[in-house]
């Protein structure tokens, strides 16, 4: 695997019983027993301190007794190949893609939803428990939507691969630092899921086919882009046949030359206004807009729901003041600005801040205001919006999470206090430090679908000071 130092060795067969999932979506198997010796390899046996190790079996599911041989050596396990399921698990089924298994845009398409699910669950309490020595008074129902074909913003690979003598185009192979190659995608969004082979069939007669690395996917309520990664310019030929190809599919590209300042419309100079990206959060009456290239939640249905689900659980009233952090382009602080009384939005990037700006003003809200801050360092107690006290905060932070604001999180002393994560390692780590440093009381938690079929594991906590007393949720 990249990244990790790794021994390639020949090993014998074993059998195992696969206990759990890795978080990359292995099945492990701790210890296994050595097959007969006719079915060895000539290399002979697998060393005796080695047959006992634990190892991670890509393709395994808990509770499935599985064949298989270790491939390459590590200090603390050993990573294996599958050979045959034995006694295979009620929650195995067929993989839908063709290209599951090489394709690292999915691991768990041979595991039911519900099982995929339950797994993630167990990854968010196990987390909790082990690293934030927490356990929240409730669960949440988990958040279900779509599982195929829910995808709407994707990084693709594209790749002239010279024995090929064409242009692939896919996500990055599982196991290997390639592109892979592949004729359609199940999770991403229409129509872009089916045009996988005809867009690398298009890109293959461009004049600058080897100079086009990456394809960034926005799938917006109003239009389909694809912002290419353009080493060199398109020549008059080569935007032919993208305005073509755009037209016979109804979708729009961008050229991205350099840097994600330089992201423009295939035709920016034709003198035609470009109608922007947005999508709706009809519950609250609203359209957000954003650029091709901005950080949007990737499943449209379950953050709706979400969205939803934490105004919900935030308890909002008229008089209510709410603090967000790491709040994008408003995709929370806005349907919050409708229920409460005053919210402030803080996030880092500042041109997301400037379209959630935007966005206020488009959907007439002005009770929502918004700062540029890094809060990924220690914050100063001089901000001018943290010169005011909030009923309510919410957390969205990236992967990394959110260790830098909570002790200032903390003094505000919030009457309630909403976490969404995309790390249940981060999250556990914070709730542990809000929960045994900053006087909280964890109230609930619980997970959401975002991504079916791979191993991210989004998740929501709810919080409240230990000493209150009340409704819990």
């Amino acid at each position: 695997m990249s990244g990790r130092s790794r021994k390639i060795v020949t090993a014998a067969e074993e059998v195992g019983l696969v206990a759990a999932l890795t978080h990359e979506g292995e099945g492990i198997v701790r210890g296994g027993s050595l097959r007969e010796p006719a079915r060895q390899p000539a290399g002979g046996p697998i060393p005796p301190q080695d047959a006992g190790k634990t190892a991670f079996v890509v393709g395994a599911l808990p509770g499935e007794t599985v064949r298989f041989r270790r491939r390459s050596r590590h200090r603390q396990h050993d990573e294996a190949e599958l050979l045959e399921v034995l006694d295979p698990s009620p929650a195995r089924v067929v993989p839908r893609c063709a290209h599951f298994g090489v394709c690292g845009g999915c691991a768990l398409q041979h595991l039911q939803p519900e099982a995929q699910l339950e797994n993630k669950q167990t990854q968010l309490r196990d987390n909790l428990e082990r690293i934030g020595r927490v356990t929240p008074e409730r669960w949440l129902e988990p958040l279900r939507g779509p599982v195929w074909a829910y995808r709407r913003r994707a990084r693709l690979g594209s790749k002239f691969v010279t024995r090929k003598d064409r242009v692939v185009v896919g996500f990055r192979e599982r196991l290997a630092p390639y592109v892979a190659e592949v004729s359609r995608c199940e999770v991403l969004a229409a129509p872009v899921g089916e045009l996988i082979a005809p867009l690398a069939a298009m890109l293959n007669g461009l004049s600058i086919r080897q100079r086009i690395p990456q394809i960034e996917v926005a799938v917006a309520d109003n239009a389909v882009a694809l912002v290419l990664r353009v080493l060199d310019p398109p020549g008059a030929d080569d935007l032919r046949c993208l305005r073509e190809f755009a037209a016979a599919h109804a979708l729009r590209f961008y050229l991205q030359p350099g840097g994600l300042e330089t992201v423009r419309p295939l035709d920016d100079d034709a003198g035609t206004p470009v109608e922007p990206l947005y999508y709706g959060l009809p519950r609250f009456e609203l359209k957000l807009q954003f650029a091709p290239t901005d950080f949007v939640q990737i499943n449209a249905r379950i953050n709706e729901d979400l969205v939803s689900t934490a105004v919900e659980l935030l308890e909002l009233e008229a008089s209510s003041s709410v603090l967000d952090l790491f709040c994008g382009l408003g995709n929370f602080t806005l349907p919050l600005a409708r229920r409460a009384g005053r919210v402030v939005g803080v996030e880092g990037e500042e041109g997301l801040v400037e379209r959630a700006r935007q966005n206020a003003r488009r959907n007439d809200i002005s009770n929502a205001q918004f700062h540029v801050a890094d809060l990924a360092g220690p914050l100063d107690s001089g901000l001018p919006w943290l010169q005011h006290p909030y009923t309510q905060v919410l957390l969205d932070p990236p992967r990394a999470g959110a260790a830098a604001v909570l002790e200032r999180i903390g003094r505000l002393r919030p009457r309630r206090m909403l976490y969404i994560s995309c790390h249940p390692g981060s999250l556990a780590r914070d709730l542990g430090t809000l929960v045994h440093d900053q006087g909280m009381k964890l109230v609930a938690a619980g997970v959401l679908d975002m991504f079916p079929h791979t191993t991210h594991v989004e998740s929501l906590a709810v919080l409240e000071p230990a000493a209150r007393r009340g409704r819990t949720g």
